[in-house]
């Protein structure tokens, strides 16, 4: 019954986070789906201590799709994997519940640290295409990290990162509902620095021409 509950969940969470899906069939084939069963049974088997059979599980998930989860990660309800492949995630990520990966993302570490060395992820966090977090720090509740963006350092919750390296665009604390979550409404704060930059050069043009033209005046 266990086994055909989480069947269950993962093509419920499959079909809710994917207009592409439709049907419960489709859903067998989506890599999401076939990653998370082999990460559920790869995870018990590593809180037991049966390393190898663990990893030999999720080795073979990787084969099948291209997404590598460390049984040793712990991971809340809800993760929805999209597309997926070439998604990295390492021993010690913590994932909260309901987040959202997409292809190309690595929760890794930096090759430093002992122990604890892989990111947090809060609840209802979203991660872009090629995104890469690496360090041991967490990511707040409800915030994006934009596609591209490479994260070293803690991120408060209800907040946007976009970047290399990621920088932090606070928003709003609202609770940004995971199915208004998407890649593209993102801000971009190097866009938004220029845009200043022109506005303040486009004021200082009218006010050396209204300069010139008041000298004018004076001299005639």
């Amino acid at each position: 019954m266990k086994l055909i509950s989480a069947i269950n969940e993962e093509i419920r969470i499959i079909k809710e986070r994917d207009p592409a899906i439709h049907s419960n069939m489709e859903a067998f084939l989506y890599p999401s789906f076939k990653v998370m069963l082999h990460y559920r049974l790869a995870h018990k088997l590593y809180l037991k201590g049966h390393y190898f059979w663990a990893r030999y599980i999720s080795q073979r998930a990787v084969r099948k799709t291209g997404i590598e989860i460390h049984p040793g990660a712990q991971i809340g309800k809800g993760l929805f994997i999209d597309h997926g492949n070439g998604v990295i995630i390492g021993e010690t990520t913590i994932i909260g519940d309901n987040c959202t990966l997409y292809q190309g993302v690595t929760l890794g570490g930096t090759g430093k640290e002992h122990g604890k060395r892989h990111p947090t992820l809060g609840n209802n966090v979203m991660v872009s295409a090629g995104a890469k977090v690496l360090g041991s720090f967490s990511i707040g509740d409800n915030s994006k990290i934009g596609a591209g963006s490479v994260v070293l350092n803690e991120v408060p919750e209800n907040s946007t990162v976009v970047g290399v390296p990621g920088r932090i665009v606070k928003r709003d604390n609202i609770l940004v509902p995971q199915e208004e979550m998407n890649q593209v409404d993102l801000p971009d704060p190097v866009k938004e620095e220029i845009c200043e930059l022109q506005k303040s050069n486009q004021e200082l043009i009218e006010r050396v021409l209204e300069l010139e033209k008041s000298i004018k005046e004076l001299t005639r």
